[in-house]
């Protein structure tokens, strides 16, 4: 996987000003594009799309200063359609919009190139099981989020405050099968991994209300990782782990499916807990 991974920002420096096959060199490489791109944004901290858009505005942005061409001809040499869509992704990289840095000469926001580089450490000790699971469906209420890769998503949080107590409740009462309790579930995550869908539900085999959102979930196998300490730093530590250290050693491989967590118990103030993460995985 770390040889895939920076096969992927080869091919990214290769393809600066046009398209590239992640899906053909996931297949050479003897994975799929989903764990690869799964991969790629637990350890970089940044989705595939938006290092791509970096590094082409960093490459750009040499070509704003030197004064070589219209922003159109630049625009279009990275792939930009238009003026003012190459604008707002210069912007969003340097701050500053490709004019403003012609005159000024800046302010300049480099993304410099990736290598990744296997530590082996194996500093933190995993509890997973496998579980083969029949196909399940997950009920609750779903919303869109903003994907947040560091800290509290904040998005979730004021989700799941609006939520009256009584909905908690009626949530937990509709609990009939694994993983048990209340799930913290995310799932569809947009091709530039900028946003996903965010439940906060239960799983159910029964009868759903129809006013209740469902995500229908396959049959297929699941990596379960145990975790118990400060919450939520034990799951984060691990939640990190599962890329670092635990995929690269299992011959296991993400599949498309949602990531459920469930908190097991919990001390009175959640300044610890005992948590169980789900994901859908399947053989390397």
């Amino acid at each position: 996987m770390i040889s895939a991974l920076n096969r992927l920002v080869d091919l990214v420096e290769e393809h600066l000003e046009d398209d590239f096959d992640v899906t053909g060199l996931a297949g050479s490489s003897g994975t799929t594009e989903y764990h690869l791109r799964r991969m790629f944004s637990s350890l970089a901290g940044m989705s595939l799309s938006e290092y791509v858009r970096r590094r082409r505005m960093t490459a750009a942005v040499a070509d704003v200063v030197r004064g070589e061409g219209d922003l159109l001809t630049i625009a279009v040499r990275y792939g930009y359609g238009s003026a003012e869509a190459f604008g707002r992704a210069f912007r969003a990289v340097h701050g500053a919009g490709p004019g403003e840095v012609r005159r000024d000469g800046g302010p300049l926001r480099t993304q410099p190139r990736l290598r990744f580089r296997l530590s082996v450490e194996g500093s933190i000790p995993m509890e997973t099981r496998i579980v083969d699971r029949p196909a399940f469906r997950l009920a609750g209420h779903a919303t869109r989020v903003p994907l947040v890769h560091e800290g509290v998503n904040p998005h979730i949080q004021r989700h799941i405050t609006a939520l009256p107590p009584e909905a908690h409740a009626r949530l937990k009462a509709l609990s009939d099968t694994e993983p048990p309790g209340l799930l913290q579930v995310s799932d569809a995550l947009d091709p530039d991994d900028a946003e996903l869908t965010y439940l906060h539900g239960v799983a159910v085999t029964g009868d759903i209300p129809g006013d209740l959102d469902v995500i229908e979930v396959p049959a297929g196998r699941w990596a379960v990782f145990r975790t118990d300490g400060p919450h939520p730093e034990a799951l984060q530590k691990v939640w990190a782990a599962t890329a670092t250290e635990w995929f690269p050693s299992n011959p296991w491989r993400l599949r498309p499916g949602p990531s459920i967590v469930t908190i097991l118990e919990h001390s009175d103030d959640f300044g610890t807990a005992t948590c169980e993460l789900w994901l859908a995985v399947e053989p390397a």
